[in-house]
């Protein structure tokens, strides 16, 4: 089950009320008071930074961090911009470009504006995969994004519409970029970017905001299961006739159940768990205009987790599982098919377990490889939700530790086929003998791979499988 993000109004009001109590113990405000606001300035690059503070520019991980400089030559009706070097995939500081713009100081009041825009443009033909504003490192609360934005090599003007500005009170993140090299078969290239600002445009029009991209889902609840709403935005029509896509963040919303007692007390505005057996409806709103799709919870009980494991702790290098220590950093999605749908880690009882939907391929990963050539066995729990066809592959990085790839390097990897064991709705536990993975790969691998630097446990499906899995743990038997 996906996990949905909510507002709640109810708290809104709670809090409202606790406010009125205490100001009617209390004098009345004078009418010349003046309420604390921040600088309402828009400007934030305009032939250079304006009111950002001396440590604005914060990189994300894995990206370049010296992409970001300020072009003394090009500009847009100015000799100056920001310039954004985007470099080679292969490039050993970096891969991508990609970073946000965070006022090193207070935040700013965007209350009075409608849009972020700028003037862009770039070496060759392009297409960026995201610009946008509200993302701070710390609550990104208020995340307004729109992607594969299309660049040419004349200026262009963006235009990103504010989802509700009355919520941008104190603002810190101006700014947001991702860049990377898919389109350009690797080959890096430059971007300027000019006159960054917010602005009071008065000429966005609202055709309709959504959840769940606007789809009506019914799902299957358990009990004290976390819900949260995914894929939120809305469409804007802009003067020039174009229709923008604006992914926004939960906090924009209202959100809305049918039965509070299904979806339970809402937390930190933002989630909900389910406390009670029943159906609930929960729609939303975008200031005062109702979002398409909604998703429909049948809660229907508790639900049974994986059994518990019982093979000696010492004789375990584990991979993921609640009852041993684990893989540093794990992740449970390092990468995945391009029909990959949703991959989450879900908790019942305190006890977790990872869903992937509708699977191409996916990759399961950590810090750094492992040896696993001591251990003659592999264990894990998996309870298929739909689809039959899933084939679990061991890829091991080599000598070097390092993923290079599969086919004429270090690297080795294997399969087998556990789909004839899987049933749908109930655990199957399997212990796999680590020889018998002795498929090739999709990925170029020979079958029967080395197991000193096992660096991934893949899942691939060629009907898109969607299931649940759990201890997965090496062993020997």
């Amino acid at each position: 089950m996906k996990n949905i993000k909510f507002n709640y109004l109810g708290k809104t009001l709670l809090v409202g009320l606790v406010l009125i109590t205490n100001l009617n113990c209390e004098r009345d405000i004078s009418d010349d008071a003046v309420l604390a606001t921040f600088p309402k300035t828009a400007e934030i690059f305009t032939d250079d930074f304006v009111a950002m503070g001396g440590n604005f520019y914060l990189p994300y991980g894995g990206s370049k961090p010296t992409a970001f400089s300020v072009d003394l030559e090009q500009g847009y009706n100015s000799n100056s911009s920001i310039r954004i070097d985007v470099p080679n995939a292969t490039d050993p500081e970096g891969a991508y470009a990609g970073a946000i713009f965070r006022i090193d100081g207070e935040g700013r009041n965007l209350t009075d504006y409608d849009a972020l825009t700028f003037y862009v443009k770039a070496s060759q033909g392009v297409t960026v995969g995201e610009f946008g504003f509200g993302e701070d490192f710390f609550d990104n609360k208020y995340i307004t994004t729109i992607t594969n934005v299309s660049i040419g090599t004349n200026w262009t003007k963006i235009i990103i519409p504010i989802p509700d500005a009355s919520k941008l009170l104190q603002e810190r993140g101006m700014f947001r970029y991702a860049a990377g090299t898919q389109g350009t078969n690797g080959f890096g290239y430059t971007i300027w970017i000019d006159e960054l600002k917010f602005e009071k445009l008065g000429t966005n029009s609202l055709l309709y905001p959504y959840i769940l991209n606007g789809q009506n889902i019914t799902i299957d609840g358990y009990l004290d299961s976390n819900i949260e709403i995914n894929q939120l935005g809305a469409v804007y029509s802009l003067a020039n006739g174009l229709n923008v896509n604006v992914n926004a963040a939960p906090s924009y919303f209202s959100f809305i159940s049918s039965n509070d007692l299904v979806t339970g007390p809402f937390q930190n505005n933002i989630s909900t768990i389910i406390s009670s057996t029943g159906t609930a409806v929960v729609t939303a709103q975008l200031g005062n205009e109702l979002a398409q799709g909604s998703l429909t919870i049948n809660a229907t009980g508790a639900f049974d987790n994986a059994p518990d494991p019982t093979t000696n702790p010492a004789n375990v290098i584990s991979i993921f599982s609640d009852f041993y220590s684990s893989v540093p950093d794990f992740n449970p999605g390092v990468f995945a098919g391009g029909g990959t749908g949703n991959i989450s880690v879900q908790n019942f009882g305190n006890n977790q377990h990872l869903r992937y939907e509708s699977i191409d391929f996916v990759g399961l990963g950590w810090n750094g490889p492992i040896d696993v050539s001591s251990k003659t066995m592999v264990h894990l729990d998996v309870q298929l939700i739909s689809g039959s066809n899933l084939v679990m592959e061991l890829i091991d990085f080599g000598p070097d530790g390092v993923d290079n790839g599969l086919g004429g390097t270090d690297g080795t990897a294997g399969g087998n086929n556990i789909s004839g064991q899987l049933q749908v709705g109930q655990w199957v536990s399997l212990d796999i003998p680590l020889n018998a993975f002795t498929l090739t790969t999709g990925g170029g691998g020979a079958g029967s791979p080395n197991l000193n630097n096992l660096g991934y446990v893949v899942f691939v499906s060629g009907n898109g499988a969607s299931f649940l899995v759990d201890n997965i743990y090496f062993y020997n038997n």
